[in-house]
C-alpha cells in the first residue's frame, strides 16, 4: 500500500494525498484507536487545529497540529471555517477558512466517519431516546395500539423487554422513556416503573406528578423533579386544580404571606419539607431563632400553626395547590 501510495503521489498530487488519508484512518479503526487520535490524524494531516464535537453525547476535543490537545476556544466555528456535520450531531471542523481543499476535504470526512464509529462502538446515545423517536415513543405510550406495534417500538428504541421503565412527562413538554433517572437540571414528573407494555396505564400519573414540580428558585421553591409514587394520595390534588383559586382561602393565604417578604416563600417551603424546626433552619441556613421569628410571623399572617404535625400538613396541601394552580395558569 506504501509503494502504491509513493507511485500515485508521483502521478496525481491530490489523489495520492487522499488515499494515504484514507489509509490513516482505516489503519484507527482497525487498531480501535480512540476518539482523540482520530482528532489528532485530521490536525496533523491538515495542519491545522482540528475539533470533535458531538452535542448528543457531549464529546467537545480539540487538537492542534503539534498533536497537543487544548481547551476549546471557541466553543462554535467560525464563520468560514472548513466544517463537516454527520448524522446532524456529530461535527468536525478545522481553524482554516473554506473552502476545504481535496486533502482537507478527505480529512474531515474521514475523521467524522471514524469517530462515529467509535461513538457507536464505545458510547451510545447519552440520552435515554433521540429526539427523532418520538414517533416509536407515541406508539410505545398508546394502549390502543396493538402489542405487537408496542413491542416493536420499544425494540427501535433500545429498551430491553427485561428491564423496568419510566414515562417521563416534562412541564409543558413532550413524553419520554427511559430506566434512568431524569437529568437533574430537568424539570419533569416521572411516572411508576412498570414493565415495556404496561407504561401506557402510567401517563396520566407522570404528567399529573409533572404539574407539582416547581421552578426551584425563591419565587417558585419546590423539587424540579417529582415522582409520583412518592405523591401518594397527594397525587389526587391535581383535580383541584380545576377549580377557582377564590374557592380554595389556604392559597390566598399562602399568597398574602409571600408578598410580605422575599424570604417567605422559601421559609414556608423549608418548614413543609423539613421534619422540625432545627432541620429547616439548617435547609436555610439561618440561626434557629431568626426561623422561630419567621414562623411566628408567618403563622399570624397565615392563621394557623405551623408548629404542629396538622398545621404543616395544612401548610404542606396549600403550597401544593399554589403550585398546581401556578403551573396550570404557566401552562395555559
Amino acid at each position: 500500500m506504501r509503494e502504491l501510495v509513493g507511485r500515485l503521489e508521483a502521478l496525481d498530487p491530490d489523489a495520492g494525498a487522499a488515499l494515504r488519508v484514507i489509509t490513516f484512518f482505516d489503519q484507527l479503526i482497525e487498531r480501535r484507536a480512540g476518539l482523540e487520535n482520530v482528532v489528532r490524524g485530521a490536525a496533523v494531516l491538515s495542519g491545522h487545529p482540528a475539533v470533535l464535537v458531538d452535542t448528543d453525547r457531549g464529546v467537545r476535543i480539540r487538537v492542534t497540529p503539534d498533536g497537543t490537545r487544548t481547551e476549546l476556544t471557541p466553543s462554535e466555528p467560525q464563520a468560514g471555517w472548513c466544517r463537516l456535520t454527520v448524522d446532524s450531531h456529530i461535527t468536525v471542523w478545522l481553524e482554516h477558512p473554506g473552502p476545504p481543499g481535496p486533502v482537507e476535504a478527505m480529512v474531515m470526512e474521514r475523521a467524522a466517519m471514524s469517530a462515529r464509529t467509535i461513538l457507536d462502538r464505545t458510547r451510545g446515545r447519552a440520552r435515554p431516546q433521540p429526539r427523532h423517536d418520538a414517533e416509536l415513543v407515541e406508539v410505545l405510550l398508546d394502549a390502543a395500539a396493538s402489542v405487537e406495534d408496542r413491542s416493536h417500538a420499544a425494540k427501535r428504541l433500545r429498551l430491553k423487554p427485561s428491564e423496568l421503565a419510566r414515562v417521563v412527562a416534562e412541564f409543558d413538554g413532550p413524553l419520554h422513556v427511559g430506566t434512568t433517572s431524569p437529568e437533574s437540571d430537568s424539570r419533569a414528573g416521572v411516572g411508576p416503573a412498570v414493565p415495556l407494555l404496561e407504561l401506557p396505564k402510567t401517563v396520566a400519573a407522570a404528567r399529573a406528578a409533572a404539574q407539582f414540580t416547581a421552578q426551584g428558585t425563591p419565587t417558585d421553591p419546590g423539587p424540579r423533579i417529582v415522582y409520583a409514587e412518592e405523591l401518594g394520595g397527594l397525587i389526587l390534588l391535581a383535580a383541584a386544580a380545576d377549580a377557582p383559586p377564590d374557592t380554595l382561602p389556604d392559597i390566598a393565604a399562602v399568597e398574602r404571606a409571600a408578598a410580605t417578604a422575599p424570604w417567605m416563600l422559601p421559609t414556608l417551603d423549608a418548614l413543609a419539607s423539613g421534619g422540625s424546626l432545627r432541620t429547616a433552619a439548617a435547609a436555610l441556613k439561618v440561626h434557629h431563632s431568626t426561623l422561630q421569628e419567621r414562623t411566628t410571623q408567618a403563622e399570624r399572617l397565615l392563621g394557623w400553626p405551623l408548629r404542629d404535625h396538622p398545621g404543616r400538613v395544612r401548610l404542606t396541601v396549600a403550597l401544593m395547590l399554589r403550585r398546581l394552580h401556578r403551573n396550570k395558569a404557566q401552562a395555559s
